[in-house]
C-alpha cells in the first residue's frame, strides 16, 4: 500500500487544482472532519467551514463565480511540526465576466495527516477579490 502524500504534496496539489479550475476536486484533499478557518472573511461569508460536505459545497458555490485564480510566487515553509505546511503565494486574479484583473496575496497555514487537510487557516485577502467581483 503506498504511503499518503505528505503535507507539502497535498497543498501544492491543492494550489494546482485553484490555479486549473478543479474545483468539483479539491475536497477530496480534506478530511471527513476538516476544519478550514477564514479569519478575513467578508461578513457575508463563512469564517468557518466544518467538514468535507461543507467544504465541497463552499467549492461548488466558488467554482459558479465567474473567476480564473492562478498561483504564483509560491513559498511553502515545513515547521518543527512534521504535519503542519505554511504557505505562502499570490494569485493572479481575472473575472471572466468583465475582464477586471487583480492581485491578492495569500498565506495559509494548514494540518495535513495520512495524505488529507484535516486543518486550515487560510489568511486571503478577502476584501480585495470581493471589490473585484463586484459589479
Amino acid at each position: 500500500m503506498p504511503e499518503p502524500a505528505g503535507p507539502r504534496d497535498v497543498i501544492e496539489r491543492l494550489i494546482q487544482g485553484i490555479s486549473e479550475g478543479r474545483w468539483q476536486e479539491l475536497h477530496e484533499l480534506y478530511a471527513e472532519d476538516a476544519v478550514v478557518e477564514y479569519p478575513f472573511a467578508m461578513p457575508a461569508d463563512p469564517p468557518r467551514l466544518v467538514g468535507r460536505a461543507k467544504i465541497q459545497r463552499y467549492f461548488a458555490a466558488v467554482a459558479r463565480q465567474p473567476l480564473e485564480l492562478k498561483a504564483h510566487h509560491i513559498v511553502l515553509h515545513e515547521t518543527g511540526d512534521p504535519e503542519v505546511v505554511i504557505a505562502e503565494y499570490d494569485y493572479d486574479g481575472l473575472v471572466t465576466t468583465t475582464g477586471r484583473s487583480f492581485q491578492v496575496s495569500n498565506i495559509q497555514v494548514s494540518r495535513v495527516r495520512n495524505g488529507q487537510i484535516v486543518t486550515s487557516r487560510d489568511y486571503h485577502n478577502h476584501p480585495v477579490m470581493a471589490e473585484a467581483t463586484s459589479s
